[in-house]
């Protein structure tokens, strides 16, 4: 039995986009999670792409997507990712557990190219480890 998943932020364009990657890619066998944000980015941060990219996972034709796309969509479990001592993280009013793991925003890191990947590997790597571990307790 394949179990759904929701991962909401806000502009739904890198810690959600990654988490979504991450747990189809690892857990997909089990778990497919959608991600979504309330007020979508016009695109995907080219961070995260390459983030996951480094560690093989391609997201080709991965877009931000608005929250109503999934209304009155089964979820097993809802996480909201947005860092909350900084950001307002959605609340949804559908079914489902809903968990809160929060994320410093990678999107907002500063500095070189070398040091905003920095960032966003750090954000990956903190996901990947945090969120595997929720939905395999789950």
């Amino acid at each position: 039995m394949t179990h759904n998943v929701l991962i909401l932020c806000t502009g739904n364009s890198a810690r959600s986009q990654i988490a979504e990657a991450l747990i189809n890619t690892k857990r997909g066998d089990s778990w497919h999670a959608v991600s979504a944000g309330t007020q979508p980015a016009e695109r995907v941060n080219p961070y995260a792409l390459r983030a996951l990219a480094e560690i093989d996972i391609h997201t080709d034709g991965s877009r931000p997507k608005h929250v109503n796309e999934f209304m009155g969509q089964p979820f097993d479990l809802v996480v909201t990712v947005c860092d909350d001592a900084a950001e307002n993280c959605p609340l949804w009013v559908g079914q489902g557990k809903r968990v809160h793991e929060g994320f410093p925003d990678p999107a907002k890191a500063t500095g070189t190219d070398d040091e905003i990947m920095a960032a966003f590997r750090q954000a990956r790597d903190d996901i990947e480890r945090r969120l595997l571990a929720l939905i395999d307790a789950s």
